[in-house]
């Protein structure tokens, strides 16, 4: 099997677990990948994550011109932002419209800097810290921009009132670490005002200095 045909049916079946599990609905959410030659497969515009065809994935050039394939995802400017600002650390882009990140993302009291508290180790270690950014128009060219801002600093962000974006390594760690996005957030709204035991500082440390995580000290 080439590498194009197995990326291709690893996108369409993650895409449909992601889907079966509700972690985002209807014709919401989007994934890109890179391929060894900078290629991108990217989903279709409009697409179900439940019922994506490999076959009718969209084959992106280096330009970003459309080789074949249905038309890609509108949010294409935020793919192609985490892709030129995180270099060969991003194989991969997700975007979802989690019930619980989302949720998070309208609180007033949310950290912008930081959205997710320190409660479990995995969060830290897959994830850094979450920058949280404005509400743009979906498929708005500034949130490329603002992606951009961040200097290649961040793996991931959440969009405010919209969802959280997550670049890795390759698909299955991108989809790993939105996965723990969404379950982390999830945990902070089950505990808010509950006043849980969270990770200190030098437990956070130790984690970071131990699996040498990305973590961004100018914020």
């Amino acid at each position: 099997m080439s590498e194009e045909t197995e990326l291709r049916e690893s996108i369409c079946r993650m895409a449909a677990s992601i889907f079966d599990r509700g972690l985002t609905g209807g014709a919401s959410g989007n994934i890109s990948a890179r391929l060894s030659d900078g290629r991108l497969l990217v989903t279709p515009t409009g697409s179900s994550f439940g019922h994506l065809d490999p076959a009718r994935l969209a084959l992106l050039g280096t330009d970003g011109s459309l080789i074949e394939g249905d038309r890609p995802t509108k949010e294409m400017p935020l793919h192609a932002a985490f892709y030129e600002t995180r270099g060969q650390s991003a194989g991969a882009v997700v975007h979802l419209h989690s019930t619980h990140s989302v949720a998070l993302s309208m609180l007033p009291e949310t950290d912008p800097d930081n959205v997710l508290p320190p409660l479990t180790p995995y969060s830290i270690m897959r994830l850094g810290k979450v920058k949280l950014l404005p509400y743009f128009r979906p498929g708005d060219a500034a949130i490329g921009q603002a992606i951009r801002g961040l200097a290649g600093k961040r793996s991931a962000v959440l969009l405010a009132n919209h969802g959280p974006v997550v670049a890795a390594r390759d698909l299955s760690a991108a989809v790993y670490a939105m996965e723990e996005l969404e379950e982390t957030a999830r945990l902070a709204l089950l505990t808010r005002g509950l006043r849980p035991r969270m990770l200190d500082p030098g437990q956070i440390r130790d984690l970071v200095d131990h699996f040498n995580i990305e973590w961004d000290e100018t914020s």
